[in-house]
């Protein structure tokens, strides 16, 4: 169904290709600098397909400008802590205090069901005008001296002077200017959003977000929707897929990967929708995303691993950013944007913004799969982190950077090594210190926040 249809010969000022939450938000943020917006989904209406997602402060202060933060908390959770813990002896690792969190950087931590924040961008873009067009199926991208032009599947053209390539990690224009193939990391996911009732006697903890790590699997926990729902999320390595076989990551795999797990684990695996599962892709980071005047943006053109939770939060910093330059070049210019220097500062800053986070999220999924002795030396580490150490915060929590110069400064990782495994005990169930020689703890696998 088509929520808005354009008149006869009128052209947009921008195509945004994707109606996900990176395309809604993106031309929601254009919408408001007075852009005429056309978004061109290939389904047959407008939704979002998953269950939880993790909201850090660098993207509730963008919710915030958009005057949307209100109606978020109201569908979302606040929580409390974020909280580390062992898959198999279930000890704390370490904690994110989640209150003085918002106090560092002015904004909250939230989580909220992936289809409540899409929503929020759906309402908001009607609200502001955008053409938000249904089954059209886009087969091609074309430059133009002007701008540039989609061919659709039902052989209809589209053309503008912008068009911005939001339609995720399968991109079509991904796959036309790049050309790169995705890359699997053997893992899967597994979720489910159920009742609170169903999980309250599992042990769980209502008012944190928790992430269980273990050998090859890891476990996340939160609830959702003013806590009446729990979020639940199963990764682990598949056997099947690190032999090269093409079914993998079955139920049966996932049972396996998590039988030597903690209780309060194990009683939530049986709870997991076994009708579906998502292998874990991603891709190379690139240097170039802007071909003429074809942009890509969200996982288009960065699909990370969801180890920082920063997905979908880099899509909607993507479209803020490309919105801001747009009202630079339009004031420096008193009208219309000066179109080349908007995608080019549009590139200039978010290239490696989102290499770092791509590269970052790969590191943290080998952190939290060790096993053996790394394991406990990973774990020594993290033991001896202060709850409101920001050093592994400060660089993707604080404000979106809109030139490369305000980019902050990476953190500094800890070498496992720094824990010397003949100092290290493992922790009793009490949660007692162990000891370690470690001047510092590992902060990194709460940096960015647990997976989806």
């Amino acid at each position: 169904m088509n929520s808005a249809t354009p008149a006869p010969g009128d052209k947009p000022d921008v195509i945004v290709v994707g109606g996900g939450i990176g395309g809604l938000s993106s031309a929601f943020a254009l919408a408001r600098e007075g852009l005429r917006v056309r978004v061109l989904e290939r389904a047959p209406e407008f939704g979002e397909v998953g269950a939880g997602i993790q909201i850090a402060p660098n993207c509730t202060r963008i919710l915030d400008e958009y005057g949307l933060l209100d109606e978020a908390k109201e569908l979302g959770v606040l929580p409390e802590s974020m909280v580390m813990r062992d898959a198999l002896d279930s000890s704390e690792l370490t904690r994110l205090d989640l209150r003085d969190l918002e106090r560092r950087y002015g904004f909250p931590y939230m989580v909220i069901h992936r289809s409540d924040l899409h929503g929020i961008f759906l309402r908001a873009c009607q609200r502001a005008g955008v053409e938000l067009l249904t089954d059209q199926t886009v087969i091609d991208y074309e430059h133009t001296d002007g701008g540039a032009r989609i061919l659709l599947a039902n052989g209809g053209t589209e053309e503008a002077p912008v068009i911005i390539a939001a339609d995720g990690l399968h991109s079509v224009a991904r796959r036309k200017l790049v050309g790169d193939d995705v890359v699997s990391s053997d893992y899967v996911a597994y979720r489910a959003a159920v009742p609170i009732d169903k999980v309250r006697d599992n042990g769980i903890a209502e008012e944190d977000v928790t992430v269980y790590v273990g050998p090859r699997c890891h476990f996340v926990q939160y609830a959702l929707r003013g806590g009446d729902m729990f979020n639940q999320v199963a990764v682990f390595e598949s056997p099947k897929a690190v032999a090269g076989k093409d079914d993998w990551g079955t139920p049966d795999e996932l049972d396996a990967a998590f039988a030597a797990t903690c209780d309060t684990v194990r009683k939530g695996i049986p709870l997991m929708w076994r009708d579906r599962w998502w292998q874990m892709l991603d891709r190379n980071p690139i240097e170039t995303w802007v071909h003429g005047r074809i942009a890509l943006l969200g996982d288009a053109a960065h699909p990370p691993l969801q180890y920082m939770a920063q997905g979908a939060i880099m899509a909607i910093e993507d479209g803020w950013v490309f919105a801001r330059h747009v009202a630079r070049q339009a004031t420096a210019r008193g009208g219309a944007p000066d179109w080349d220097a908007v995608l080019a500062s549009y590139e200039a800053v978010r290239v490696e913004h989102c290499r770092r986070v791509q590269s970052t999220a790969r590191a943290w999924g080998e952190l939290w799969h060790l096993d053996g002795e790394k394991r406990l030396q990973r774990n020594g580490i993290m033991r001896e982190r202060n709850a409101r150490d920001y050093g592994f915060t400060d660089w993707v929590y604080g404000p979106t950077a809109l030139a490369p110069d305000e980019e902050p400064p990476m953190f500094t990782p800890i070498p496992l090594s720094s824990a010397r495994l003949e100092d290290l005990e493992e922790m009793d169930v009490q949660g007692e210190p162990v000891d370690t020689d470690a001047e510092s703890a590992d902060a990194t696998a709460l940096a960015g926040g647990a997976p989806q």
